[in-house]
């Protein structure tokens, strides 16, 4: 039996191409964050707390532009007083999408918390896209990709907002690639061009060297681009005339981006958004490892690590529940923050099954440091995320397979 010190020692030779990849796509992301910081002369100024309504904002509104340069975008909302990646969605949708208008999902059906949010499941009566008269219907992918020809089928006259999430979510399939979406993003304007492409960014930003061409796009800043630094928030990037329409969702009709004070410094987002390119790497470094240990040890893996990836999360499928039970357990007991809970399966709230969720983080629940959820049903596959350094991530792995020793094989 191969000691799982030699075990890791192989995958890390095995993976040594990946990670140089990895190293240069840091490297350009950087310069491009670097730049931009320059371009718009950061200075402590910028990291003043405001109070009140926040007009003039300064350090808030030259934030929004550095993302937005980053981006690519026209502009962007970046604010703390968005609670989550979800949270930045449901503003998209409700900000854009009117009674009688169709929502298209062109890869599938979305993440579990959108479920709710579009009436797909929960009560009637909530405030539900469905509640207020909105469509919905979906297009599947066709061999884990998106299905060009069935998406240009289902853009009829209705369709206003198409939805393309670029992670895998809960789901064993590959994340879709920046080209493939702005494949589909380029079919869908030539054939109707007043429908808007909306993208779920989440978990994918600076995993590439370029982000998807969007008429508007959203993410968590507990996720990729808040570094592991940004202590909460959200972004809503895009086309000018989309993002003002979520920016009167976000406050008012007729205020929109204008006001949103933060009474704490705003240095936890620019700094963030500065180590992002770094983080996202050392995170992308540990799911190539794990990949490919448990890709050694006989389970099946997605990504596999030699594979290009387009977001952070790694799928490892157990297909035994007590399995994955425990890995998720093992990455709780090795995490710098509340290492003794015991994380069990319980009904969170916007997921249709229970989910098992280790996150020992310093930002709580933020999925760009080391933490692993799983849904509750078969085939049992865990999703790992984060990494806020690579020794961390390994040193992880090594006590996991040390105490798995006598039953791993």
């Amino acid at each position: 039996m191969e000691n799982y010190l030699d075990i890791i020692a192989r995958a890390e030779a095995d993976c040594a191409e990946a990670f140089s990849r990895l190293d240069e796509i840091e490297r350009i992301n950087t310069k491009k964050v670097l730049d931009s910081f320059k371009n718009h002369r950061v200075s402590a100024r910028h990291f003043a707390p405001t109070t009140g309504y926040g007009y003039d904002d300064i350090g808030r509104d030259t934030l929004g532009e550095i993302f937005a340069e980053v981006l690519g975008v026209e502009t962007a909302l970046v604010r703390p007083q968005i609670a989550s990646g979800t949270h930045a969605l449901a503003l998209c949708l409700f900000g854009i999408l009117r009674p009688g208008d169709t929502l298209l999902s062109a890869a599938g059906k979305p993440y579990d918390t959108l479920e709710e949010i579009i009436g797909l499941t929960g009560e009637r009566g909530t405030g539900s896209l469905k509640d207020l008269g909105v469509n919905y219907k979906q297009v599947e992918l066709k061999d884990g990709k998106p299905d060009l020809e069935a998406i240009l089928n289902a853009l009829t006259d209705d369709v206003k907002l198409v939805l393309i999430q670029r992670s895998r979510g809960y789901d064993w399939r590959p994340s879709l690639s920046v080209d493939e979406i702005n494949e589909v993003i380029e079919k869908i304007h030539e054939k109707k061009p007043d429908a808007f492409v909306m993208v779920d960014n989440c978990y994918g930003e600076f995993t590439g060297v370029k982000e998807p061409k969007a008429d508007i796009m959203a993410g968590s800043l507990i996720k990729n681009p808040g570094g592991g630094i940004a202590p909460t928030g959200g972004y809503i990037a895009g086309r000018k005339e989309c993002v003002d329409l979520v920016s009167y969702r976000l406050t008012s009709p007729g205020i929109g981006a204008e006001v949103g004070s933060y009474a704490a410094s705003y240095q936890p987002f620019y700094q963030g958004l500065f180590m992002a390119p770094h983080v996202v790497c050392q995170a992308l470094r540990v799911s190539t490892l794990f990949s490919r240990v448990f890709e050694i040890l006989g389970y099946q893996v997605h990504p596999t690590f030699n594979d290009k990836r387009n977001d952070i999360i790694q799928a490892i499928n157990f297909e035994d529940k007590e399995k994955l039970i425990s890995f998720v357990q093992n990455i709780q007991i090795n995490s710098p923050v509340d290492s003794e809970a015991v994380p069990e399966p319980w009904a969170m709230p916007g997921y249709q099954d229970e989910v098992i969720m280790a996150a020992g983080t310093f930002v709580s629940g933020a999925s760009i440091e080391l933490s692993a959820d799983a849904p509750i049903r078969a085939p049992f596959i865990a999703y790992l995320q984060g990494g806020l350094t690579y020794t961390h991530g390994k040193i992880a792995l090594m006590e996991m397979l040390k105490g798995w020793r006598e039953s791993i094989h």
